[in-house]
């Protein structure tokens, strides 16, 4: 299989998880900054909305390999920033799972900005 094509396949399962997480929170808005408030994230109106935005539109960037080295960037420091602040909780098995699946996500998304999208990409027809 050639690097392009697993290129492809990397960001193709990269960003479904942020596309649908972005798209599902549009239908529990206030559900999702109640529970951004119970957490302590501050202006958790303003907050979910941004996340929603970079969800949505980084999920895509990546799904479609546009700007993907700064999209990669930043849903790799998001993952990180979401991990530590959602589940980060080394008493709670299930929640430390969550933890380490943001972290290898994060890893992804730097592998994925090391390397570019590959030549199935926005970015390689913009070059």
């Amino acid at each position: 299989m050639s690097n392009n094509l697993q290129l492809l396949i990397g960001r193709v399962l990269l960003s479904i998880i942020f596309i649908m997480a972005g798209v599902s929170k549009l239908g529990s808005v206030a559900g999702t900054a109640g529970y951004m408030a119970s957490m302590g994230i501050p202006l958790p109106g303003l907050t979910v909305w941004l996340v929603i935005a970079l969800e949505i539109v980084g999920g895509i960037a990546i799904l479609l390999g546009f700007f993907t080295r700064y999209a990669a960037w930043a849903l790799a420091a998001f993952c990180v920033a979401s991990g530590y602040l959602g589940h980060f909780q080394p008493e709670d098995q299930m929640q430390m799972t969550s933890f380490m699946k943001n972290l290898a996500m994060a890893g992804g998304f730097l592998a994925l900005a090391a390397a570019g999208a590959g030549s199935f990409s926005v970015d390689a027809r913009r070059k």
